[in-house]
């Protein structure tokens, strides 16, 4: 994929309010599950989240939110991944660093 498409993708992402407030969300709250406030697993970055914590801050249904973070995930801003019964969300830190150093550019 072209640096062109995938910034498109990106920013797409970002455009919408709900996505950006998520993202934002992630990156200002440290690992929180509302199951029990406190990580299983000591290995998970400090922006880690569950996808129940994220829907829980927001006015939307979970399939609302699950899309809003389906597109954040495709854009390649989070990535998601399952640990037990939880969906597991967190900023891929990477992503975001292109993102910074391509508006630096500008």
């Amino acid at each position: 994929m072209s640096d062109s498409v995938k910034f498109a993708r990106i920013f797409k992402a970002l455009g919408n309010k709900t996505r950006l407030a998520i993202i934002l969300k992630i990156l200002k709250t440290p690992y929180v599950c509302s199951a029990d406030m406190s990580p299983e697993n000591t290995d998970i970055i400090s922006q880690a989240t569950c996808v129940g914590t994220i829907a829980s801050e927001f006015n939307y249904s979970l399939p609302t939110i699950s899309r809003h973070l389906k597109e954040l995930r495709d854009s390649g801003l989070i990535r998601m991944y399952k640990s037990g019964n939880r969906i597991i969300v967190e900023p891929d830190m990477d992503a975001l660093r292109s993102v910074k150093e391509f508006i630096i550019s500008l």
